[in-house]
């Protein structure tokens, strides 16, 4: 069942039958230097999201679209800070899709300030965090870090 949804993508939990499509995701080595995030072996991968699924002060969420896994976005605390992220299997990208699930998530999280960490060569994810209301809040040679008041 969806949590939320526009006229295109939804949001759901997140479950165990996922994890394989997001292993994919995250492997695709576009992807990977597109977000600056090193991929994880599968035991690794599995490991990670089992952790993930189990805490109960992650906010997670699957992206649907047309009844398919097209990725996930995320909220969590570390250091003191809640942060936000996001991942789209890259036959998503360019459609809008990561800009209304973000949109919708950031509806279901009242949590602010959030914070976004982004490769700077990065256009398109920058793009989807401005779209949400997010700003620079430091910048560096590799990355930007914005923040959502």
């Amino acid at each position: 069942m969806a949590i939320e949804e526009t006229t295109r993508v939804s949001l759901r939990e997140v479950n165990e039958d996922d994890l394989l499509v997001l292993f994919d995701h995250q492997k695709d080595p576009v992807s990977v230097e597109m977000a600056n995030v090193p991929a994880r072996v599968h035991d690794a991968h599995m490991a990670h999201w089992r952790k993930v699924l189990e805490d109960g002060t992650v906010i997670k969420r699957i992206i649907v679209f047309d009844g398919e896994v097209a990725g996930h976005v995320v909220c969590w605390g570390q250091d003191n800070q809640h942060n936000v992220g996001y991942w789209l299997g890259q036959s998503f990208w360019g459609k809008g899709f990561a800009t209304e699930a973000l949109s919708l998530f950031l509806e279901l999280v009242p949590i602010r300030p959030l914070h976004a960490y982004v490769s700077n060569h990065n256009v398109g994810s920058f793009r989807v965090l401005e779209k949400c209301g997010f700003t620079v809040e430091r910048e560096d040679a590799v990355e930007k870090v914005l923040l959502l008041r």
